[in-house]
């Protein structure tokens, strides 16, 4: 039985993965439905054995996930962190969950995301405990710089 797959079945597949994520906003089956798409397309110009669109969907699903995740979304939470992200977030307060040493930053976390996080480095001028609540008084590169909530 020989199992053959037009490339109008790999496009129906494909418009029906990239729609059936608005209904389950995973944010995972567009990355195969553009995957499939891009299947039909290449079919559509030069046939293919069902092996071969099954390895090509299969590496375009992948390098569509790796862009997103390695490339687009990192550009995206950068974006996220420019001077009015930084001037939004001063005086946002959230918890000591990690002391501050000699030789590392103390972390804190925030109920709501700060620039895209919810944890953050932070060091103080004052001495800290775990779950002392802080507020931002600037944000320096990755960390930031925090004081004691009266």
């Amino acid at each position: 039985m020989d199992i053959q797959m037009l490339y109008w079945h790999w496009l129906v597949l494909g418009l029906l993965l990239v729609v059936g994520e608005i209904f389950i906003p995973s944010f995972t089956i567009l990355w195969f439905g553009l995957g499939a798409l891009v299947v039909g397309l290449v079919e559509l110009l030069i046939p293919m054995s069902l092996s071969v669109q099954i390895l090509l969907w299969t590496v375009s699903s992948v390098v569509f996930t790796l862009v997103w995740f390695k490339i687009i979304k990192v550009k995206m939470a950068q974006g996220n962190r420019g001077e009015d992200a930084r001037n939004d977030a001063i005086g946002a307060s959230g918890l000591v969950t990690k002391l501050p040493t000699q030789s590392t930053q103390g972390r804190m976390r925030f109920s709501t995301p700060v620039m895209d996080s919810d944890e953050w480095k932070f060091s103080c001028d004052s001495i800290v405990e775990l779950g002392d609540r802080l507020h931002i008084k600037e944000v320096s590169g990755d960390f930031l710089v925090v004081a004691k909530l009266n």
